[in-house]
């Protein structure tokens, strides 16, 4: 008796754990991965955290700038054709 309700508790563990699993698709883990690597949200470690850890300050600032300059190209590109 005891082993079946441990079984019938894992096995409804296992069924909600790989429903909440799915509700994103590789494609949108991926593309969240870069867009965070893209604002600099990688250089944030556990000490830092929510910041930007001041060693890689300067990088990230550097990175951002360089990504809303890439994003501020492309928008003048569209509108110009």
């Amino acid at each position: 008796m005891g082993k079946s309700i441990v079984i019938v508790i894992c096995l409804a563990a296992l069924a909600s754990s790989s429903a909440f699993a799915q509700s994103k698709t590789r494609v949108e883990v991926y593309h969240e991965l870069i867009e965070a690597q893209q604002s600099g949200l990688n250089y944030v470690t556990e000490t830092s955290y929510p910041e930007v850890s001041p060693i890689y300050a300067a990088q990230v600032t550097r990175i951002r700038h360089d990504h809303f300059v890439r994003q501020s190209a492309s928008i003048d590109d569209s509108t110009t054709h």
